[in-house]
């Protein structure tokens, strides 16, 4: 757990640190980006690796029918996600599609694993999400981005659908099948 732990504050504190220590972050200058992109990469792949070995350690048991809730939760996630790089009409419709995303993919997740490791990665996860929307509300305006052809929202469904179909099978071959059989 001690992995897994490390691997959140490092993600948290190199996702937070441009927010919380700005005048730190410009005075680092380009060079700041290579740093905060290894703090990332590091804790990502120490959060991998910390709940990869992470002991099961059960909390609470979820309904087995909380799996197809999941399921549709996600395909939203992926969804919202999407809206960040979409040129169609949804553009401009949310602030922050991504973390909006990260969001909704940790409840999901929450809502099936009921193990120590699982809450404390998609809790932590949901936690800087939430953190990091609210610093950046605080310390930056948006100008809404004017909203383009419908058509292109035809095409983000279509990329959802793919994403959805390839995120579900790395869950497959990592082990974990999406779908109750």
């Amino acid at each position: 757990m001690a992995l897994l732990i490390l691997g959140l504050l490092l993600w948290s504190g190199a996702h937070l640190f441009k927010r919380l220590a700005p005048a730190q972050r410009d005075a680092m200058g380009d060079a700041g980006k290579g740093a905060v992109a290894l703090g990332v990469i590091a804790g990502l792949i120490l959060m991998i690796l910390g709940y990869r070995w992470a002991e099961f350690v059960p909390v609470w048991t979820p309904p087995a029918f909380m799996v197809h809730l999941n399921n549709l939760i996600m395909l939203i996630a992926v969804f919202v996600f999407g809206m960040s790089a979409t040129k169609g009409r949804l553009r401009g419709r949310m602030r922050h599609p991504q973390l909006t995303a990260v969001k909704i993919w940790a409840v999901a997740h929450l809502l099936v694993n009921g193990d120590l490791a699982s809450i404390l990665l998609f809790g932590g996860l949901l936690a800087w999400a939430v953190v990091e929307v609210i610093l950046i509300n605080k310390t930056s305006s948006w100008d809404r981005p004017q909203p383009g052809e419908a058509k292109r929202d035809v095409v983000l469904v279509i990329v959802t659908l793919v994403m959805f179909a390839v995120i579900t099978g790395v869950h497959a071959w990592l082990g974990v099948w999406p779908f109750p059989g």
